[in-house]
C-alpha cells in the first residue's frame, strides 16, 4: 500500500503517537529493566520526521551513540566484556523470572524486596538480546570488511 494513500492527519498522528509511546517506553525503561536509552532515542527518531527540534536533540546522541558504537569494538577484550555483560543481564533476567521471592538472607519484609517474576525477567532478557543485537551490528559496521574505518587504514598502508 502506497504510503501517500492515507490521509495526512493520518500520517502525522501515527508520527504523534509513535515518538511519544516510545519517548515514555524510553522514560520508564530508564528506571525499570529495559533499554531506556533505546526507546528515546527511537522516539526522538520518530518525532524528527515531523519536528525540527527532535532532528536537533537526535543529531549530537546518534553521533555520540555512533562513536560509542565504534570505540565499544575497538578491541577483543571490549567485545568480550560487553559480550559477557550481556549474557549476564539475561541470566540475571532467568533468574529473575524463576526466583520471585526475596532470598533467605533477606532480613525485612517480603513486600519490601524489589518485584520479581517473568515481568520483570523478560525486560531484562528483551534487553541483553538488543545488546547482543547492537553489538554484532557495532562490529560488522566498524570492524566488517565494509567498514569506513578498515577502508581508511588500507589506503594509509
Amino acid at each position: 500500500m502506497k504510503s501517500d494513500s492515507f490521509p495526512p492527519w493520518v500520517r502525522r498522528t501515527g508520527i504523534e503517537v509513535a515518538g511519544w509511546l516510545l519517548i515514555a517506553f524510553g522514560l520508564v525503561a530508564l528506571v525499570l529493566p529495559g533499554p531506556g536509552l533505546l526507546g528515546l532515542v527511537g522516539g526522538l527518531a520518530v518525532l524528527s520526521l515531523r519536528y525540527r527540534w527532535a532532528n536537533r536533540l537526535l543529531r549530537p546522541v546518534k553521533a555520540k551513540a555512533f562513536k560509542a558504537a565504534e570505540q565499544g569494538v575497538q578491541t577483543w577484550l571490549r567485545i568480550s566484556a560487553s559480550i559477557t555483560g550481556a549474557l549476564l543481564v539475561m541470566a540475571t533476567g532467568v533468574v529473575w523470572g524463576v526466583w520471585a521471592r526475596p532470598p533467605h538472607w533477606w532480613p525485612y519484609s517480603q513486600s519490601l524486596w524489589l518485584p520479581g517474576g517473568w515481568g520483570t525477567g523478560t525486560g531484562l532478557i528483551l534487553s541483553g538480546l538488543i545488546a547482543l543485537a547492537l553489538i554484532a551490528y557495532s562490529y560488522r559496521r566498524f570492524r566488517g570488511t565494509g567498514s569506513p574505518q578498515r577502508a581508511k587504514s588500507k589506503d594509509l598502508s
